[in-house]
């Protein structure tokens, strides 16, 4: 089996063993940080279940939403068409390590873009994102600061950067890119055992200059 069958094989296992994997609520930083923009076009990498997609076209974005995993996708489109926004969706599956969806965007948002399989090229992927933003629109780039504060020892072979390394590692002239946050936030997790416990995460939100 080949790396990019191995990672669709992983993800499609993972999501398979549950009825939902994730809350179906869009990610509280996306909210945050993508109200006020004016809608128009965006690419969502690592959808998942499309939460945020979701989202996104009920504010009337039009919106790509990207996968390595065709079962996230399939349930994605069913709760798209649930929340009749399936016609401003287009759900396409990438392995991002082999493939990358076409065009230029207004808004570019990678949540939580990390894999416990080791060897996905996260910074070029991230790069890969930033070259997709259009001119005057925004990159945002959401991830863990560290591992689950349930099981700290987890994924010991996964980096989780800081937002200033990932800012460090797209390699952006300044002249081009404008840094609105950079920032560490707290949130509340629940924890398998139904604990509820604090989890850091950090945002980079860049806006490419017109």
């Amino acid at each position: 089996m080949d790396e990019t069958s191995t990672g669709q094989a992983f993800w499609d296992g993972r999501y398979s063993e549950h009825d939902h994997l994730w809350s179906g609520e869009p990610n509280a930083v996306l909210v945050r940080e993508i109200t006020d923009l004016e809608p128009g076009t965006a690419l969502d990498l690592g959808c998942g279940e499309g939460g945020d997609a979701i989202w996104l076209a009920r504010r009337g974005w039009g919106v790509t939403a990207a996968d390595i995993s065709g079962v996230a996708l399939d349930r994605a489109a069913h709760h798209a068409k649930a929340a009749g926004v399936a016609d401003r969706i287009e759900f396409q599956r990438h392995d991002l390590a082999a493939s990358f969806p076409e065009g230029t965007y207004d808004l570019v948002s990678a949540a939580f873009l990390h894999s416990p399989e080791e060897g996905m090229p996260r910074e070029a992927i991230l790069r890969a994102a930033a070259a997709a933003v259009a001119p005057g629109g925004v990159l945002l780039v959401v991830g863990h600061a560290g591992p689950p504060p349930w099981d700290p020892d987890a994924h010991p072979g996964v980096h989780l950067p800081t937002a200033d390394e990932v800012l460090a590692s797209l390699r952006l002239p300044d002249d081009v890119w404008e840094v609105l946050v950079s920032d560490e936030h707290e949130r509340i997790q629940t924890a398998p055992d139904g604990r509820t416990m604090t989890r850091t995460d950090n945002a980079l939100k860049l806006r490419r200059r017109g």
